[in-house]
């Protein structure tokens, strides 16, 4: 088994409006796993996950900075290039 693999998930330039749904819908799409992570932790094994609290804050700081971006290449109506790269490494 090849012990690393990358796969492009995103790749393209985005008008902003498209750039914000794409990204928007990603970082969502993260935070509500943690949530339900941390959730999950909490009813069967009454814990919390430091690790999904800690993470959903960076996401949503992640959310800000990055539509600060979109807002600026909006003004200025420039159009965003996007490269997300998903990176697998087996251990």
């Amino acid at each position: 088994m090849k012990n690393e693999s990358q796969h492009k998930l995103i790749e393209g330039i985005f008008e902003p409006n498209e750039a914000k749904t794409l990204l928007n819908s990603l970082i969502d799409n993260k935070i509500s796993f943690h949530s339900l992570e941390d959730f999950s932790s909490q009813i069967r094994f009454n814990k919390d996950t430091d690790h999904s609290k800690k993470r959903i804050e960076e996401l949503n700081k992640m959310n800000t900075l990055i539509n600060d971006v979109i807002i600026q290449a909006e003004t200025e109506k420039h159009t965003l290039e996007i490269e997300c790269i998903i990176k697998i490494t087996v251990r």
